[in-house]
């Protein structure tokens, strides 16, 4: 009965061990208690109380509240994250896409050249107006016009004409 016991603590390699599978263990759990919470205000089901109480619950009773929430809530957990993900990229899409199309609407030189070709059949615009109009648009200044925020080339030769006329 007198034989000294040796705990895992007294060598100092274990020692080292269950410190380090403490320590990540600690900083697992920070991790989880934050996209908890970031679940908690990204769900947009739930409503203002049931966000503050889960909020209460996972922060007054971290361990019981954290278990609780991936046992109730934890399936729907990653759906929400994809579907937050997907909208991120569909928005990076859009705009990628809008500003590849030069920011004029999505508008190519070539609708606007047949654009203007039908404002001419209807004789909305004369054929001296419509190849003014098409040396702009060809030579790209349409583009830098509708980035300001004024009409087309083909709108403003209309509208010139009619004024013109009256």
């Amino acid at each position: 009965m007198n034989e000294q016991v040796h705990l895992a603590y007294d060598f100092p390699l274990l020692s080292v061990f269950w410190t380090m599978l403490v320590f990540f263990l600690w900083i697992a759990w920070f991790i989880l208690l934050f996209r908890i919470i970031s679940d908690i205000f990204r769900d947009d089901t739930l409503s203002g109380w049931a966000k503050t109480g889960w909020l209460v619950l996972v922060l007054v009773l971290p361990f019981l509240g954290v278990f609780v929430y991936v046992i109730t809530r934890g399936r729907n957990m990653g759906r929400r994250e994809m579907a937050q993900a997907r909208a991120r990229q569909d928005a990076l899409d859009d705009y990628i896409r809008e500003t590849a199309m030069g920011g004029h609407g999505g508008r190519t030189s070539v609708d606007e050249l047949a654009r203007l070709s039908e404002i001419r059949s209807r004789g909305d615009i004369t054929d001296e107006e419509f190849r003014r109009a098409k040396e702009l648009v060809l030579s790209g200044s349409w583009a830098s016009e509708r980035a300001g925020g004024s009409p087309s080339t083909a709108e403003g030769a209309a509208r010139d004409r009619s004024e013109t006329a009256t």
